[in-house]
């Protein structure tokens, strides 16, 4: 995501242009070219090209979710350790008890609101979205994958 662009719970969703709209859409179309070959010219070479082609797909999905998994898991190591150092010593102890995804969605938060928001976040077992929607000054993040 540009840094120009100003982030905010309607525009922080980050589409990476080169996978969602180049290399996935190239492999799915590949996957219908070789099943339709296949289908006009059955044999093991053909078949074998549906098969490769199916999994190009999933390997351009799966290298996607892993990246994806990888970043989750940093902005968790993140969160815990700015959490840890805003929050009172109260709240502190209960880090713990937040998901993953409430830390992923604290992030976007701004560190005076955290500690009123965490509060809020555990007592009413809040998840992502109501997180989101519920940061008043939001903390752009412009370092995701």
């Amino acid at each position: 995501m540009a840094k120009g662009k100003q982030q905010s719970f309607e525009h922080h969703t980050r589409w990476d242009v080169l996978t969602h709209f180049i290399l996935g859409p190239i492999f799915l179309v590949n996957v219908g070219v070789r099943i339709v070959l296949a289908v006009r010219q059955p044999g093991w070479e053909t078949i074998w090209d549906v098969v490769v082609g199916i999994a190009l797909f999933l390997l351009n999905i799966k290298v996607r979710v892993y990246s994806l998994k990888v970043q989750d898991r940093v902005i968790r190591l993140e969160e815990r350790l700015r959490l840890a150092r805003l929050l009172p010593e109260p709240l502190r102890s209960r880090i713990g008890e937040l998901t993953e995804a409430q830390l992923i969605a604290l992030r976007f938060a701004s560190d005076a609101e955290v500690p009123p928001l965490v509060e809020h976040v555990i007592s009413k077992q809040m998840q992502g979205k109501e997180i989101k929607r519920a940061i008043q000054v939001w903390r752009p993040d412009y370092f995701r994958v």
